[in-house]
């Protein structure tokens, strides 16, 4: 099984490294997203990556990406791996891992959508009837499905830092209200329309976050990731009961493990056994093959 922890290429210049993708930059208009196979949790970078991780995450964003392209722009470049990496060395490692994309202005805000009701939101409701200001009906249980989906946005932490919910009059300071508007109803749109294709595949999107960014013409587009087991809850549509924490295909399984350890969710995080690490991994590849209907090829 391949690992790569962290990349390292002489001929791009490294722009951030941050929790699991590296970004290079390729010319004054591409950049190259290299994602790791390190796993974070509670916005802490554990010391054992997933074997294979990054491969799943890259090919379920690309999935994402051709198929929400009607609604957005999307980041991804005509530029190829071997264009922007012409030594072939070099390129090994990043084959199947990486992304040339456009080079765009990430807005400061990531735009998280619930579908469910489940871990901050949860929390949050059960404090104060309300998620990110929110009022929502009295009554409901652990991971109960939402009248209807609510964007609760959050800041977008540097490496180290926790995010934070925030309301939506927060956007509006940060990125005026017409681009607040305008990443909120794409953000609702973009979960509705896969949350929908993912049901019949037998995957409930609890949540998930989505990342956008601005060109020079300031025309929207999404960025990051997209709707991968580390930007989501995915919880298998068979099994799923309301009032009862669901089993997942996604990283709640880790956050469940580590919560049974005296670890106070600050760096340094927690080495893993190895039978985590198996149960992280398969957990992964079994969100690719049930979206996208695609196996991982062995290296």
């Amino acid at each position: 099984m391949s690992v790569l922890h962290e990349s390292h290429l002489k001929h791009l210049p490294l722009i951030h490294r941050g929790k699991v993708r590296d970004i290079y930059a390729v010319d004054e208009r591409h950049m190259l997203i290299v994602t790791t196979d390190r796993l974070s949790a509670f916005d802490v970078i554990l010391p054992t990556p997933i074997p294979d991780k990054g491969r799943v995450l890259t090919r379920i964003s690309q999935f994402w990406f051709q198929r929400l392209a009607h609604v957005v722009p999307n980041q991804l470049s005509d530029m190829t791996l071997e264009q922007a990496v012409p030594d072939p060395e070099e390129r090994a490692p990043l084959e199947g891992r990486s992304m040339v994309v456009k080079r765009l202005r990430a807005l400061p805000v990531e735009a998280v959508v619930r579908g469910y009701l489940i871990g901050s939101g949860w929390k949050s409701y059960q404090a104060e009837g309300r998620v990110c200001g929110i009022p929502l009906p009295s009554g409901l249980r652990l991971a109960e499905r939402l009248p209807e989906p609510i964007y609760t946005p959050s800041t977008k932490a540097e490496v180290g830092a926790h995010d934070e919910n925030v309301d939506y009059a927060h956007t509006e300071r940060e990125l005026g209200p017409r681009l607040a508007a305008q990443v909120r109803d794409i953000a609702l749109r973009l979960y509705a329309e896969a949350a929908d294709y993912a049901r019949q595949r037998g995957i409930l999107i609890a949540d998930t976050k989505f990342e956008f960014g601005v060109d020079e013409t300031g025309v929207l587009h999404l960025i990051d990731e997209v709707l991968t087991p580390d930007s989501s809850r995915f919880w298998p549509a068979d099994r799923y009961t309301p009032g009862q924490s669901p089993a997942s295909f996604d990283k709640q399984y880790l956050r469940d493990y580590l919560e049974t350890l005296d670890w106070d969710k600050n760096d340094p995080g927690p080495a893993l056994p190895d039978e985590v690490v198996n149960q992280v991994r398969a957990r992964y590849l079994e969100a690719l093959e049930r979206l996208t209907g695609e196996t991982l090829e062995a290296d």
